[in-house]
């Protein structure tokens, strides 16, 4: 019986080893693309229609063009003698569908009739590409200018003083990745990325950092983030400490607005904890989260712009990466230019992606009387 059970799994083996005889070099359904693949069957009319042409790339027909004239030189393909290349246009549809609704490859392979390899490696060299080319514009290293502008706009818009931005940290939900043990199992009990990012008072992404923490909090993957080591080191170029508006106050330092899972440090203003909670308290607590909810409100928006975030990354952890920056580049790149398109946005949806633990790390001594007094200064 033996001899025989270990001859089956050799003859098994072999089997799975010995090279698959391929029936066709492109299947007959395949061949049929340039008449009845959804680019070629539906992308000049949508073009005839914009807010079916928003619908389905998440941006405007201008917006689009100019993307695609960024990208087109670095997505151009050559011909060859036994297929012709795919477009620089295809490419670039084929990408933001992916990254609008979240499909599958196996999904898009039917829908534009084009093989499943072929749909993953144009979506993801797309991705680096579009984060590649967009970041240098639409999300620059910060400068002393940008900041200046920032606390004028909180001070304006949320009244907060001497604020830089939002801080928090999302999880990406994603497929466990192979051999990778807990690497990237989070106490929510499923395998994440944590997107880390900082708000402006637009709604824009000035910064995001994509990586694997684990079940960390929110303070230590801020701390481990290269925004974070700068900040907290003292190697970032921010605005000078300043009085608070309409005060003799001798000069404070600018600040980060976090919610309580981060830790209270010179430069991260977070709220008081949720007992014995006086008036001043309370009002601090108020200014902090209208000033905070930037970020809620941008993590909304591009959760349910782009819905990829509503399943699983099934993708090597890399891969996740690259598609979750480039989201972010696209975000502000479509605000720049779009703005505030349609009603669902001004509606701020809720956001798709869940937070990252709470932290108990106590602030200095230093942070706790700022804050203190940034209370007192909200209620005299």
């Amino acid at each position: 019986m033996y001899p025989d059970l270990l001859l089956l799994i050799c003859v098994a083996a072999y089997m799975r080893r010995r090279p698959r005889t391929r029936r066709y070099w492109v299947h007959p359904i395949l061949q049929q693309r340039r008449r009845k693949g959804q680019f070629w069957t539906l992308y000049r009319d949508l073009r005839q229609h914009p807010d079916k042409f928003f619908g389905y790339t998440r941006m405007s027909v201008g917006s689009f063009d100019c993307l695609l004239s960024k990208l087109k030189d670095a997505l151009q393909r050559q011909d060859t003698n036994y297929r012709r290349a795919i477009t620089p246009t295809e490419r670039l549809l084929i990408t933001l569908r992916f990254l609008a609704t979240g499909h599958s490859y196996a999904a898009l392979h039917y829908q534009f009739l084009m093989g499943r390899s072929t749909i993953r490696y144009l979506v993801l060299d797309t991705c680096k590409l579009i984060w590649k080319t967009l970041q240098p514009e639409f999300m620059p290293p910060p400068d002393l200018p940008m900041w200046e502008a920032n606390i004028q706009h909180f001070w304006e818009k949320h009244q907060f003083p001497n604020c830089l931005g939002a801080v928090d940290g999302k999880h990406v939900r994603i497929v466990m990745p192979a051999a990778t043990g807990s690497v990237y199992y989070n106490y929510k009990k499923y395998f994440s990325l944590v997107l880390m990012a900082v708000v402006d008072p637009n709604l824009k992404f000035i910064y995001v950092d994509v990586g694997a923490y684990g079940s960390s909090h929110d303070s230590a993957v801020f701390q481990h983030s290269r925004f974070g080591l700068k900040l907290l080191t003292g190697q970032m170029t921010l605005p000078a400490p300043r009085p608070w508006p309409d005060t003799q106050h001798p000069p404070y330092p600018c600040v980060f607005v976090a919610d309580e899972a981060f830790a209270l440090s010179e430069h991260v203003m977070r709220p008081y904890a949720q007992r014995d909670m006086s008036l001043k308290k309370k009002v601090f607590n108020q200014r902090l989260t209208k000033a905070r909810q930037v970020v809620e409100c941008a993590f909304g928006i591009l959760s349910n712009k782009w819905r990829i975030f509503h399943t699983a990354l099934k993708m090597q952890p890399q891969y996740a990466i690259a598609v979750v920056k480039a989201t972010c580049v696209l975000h502000n790149y479509v605000r720049t230019l779009d703005g505030m398109h349609t009603e669902e946005e001004e509606e701020i949806p809720p956001c798709a992606l869940q937070n990252v633990a709470p932290s108990t790390l106590r602030g200095p001594i230093s942070a706790i009387q700022m804050r203190d007094k940034l209370a007192d200064y909200f209620v005299p």
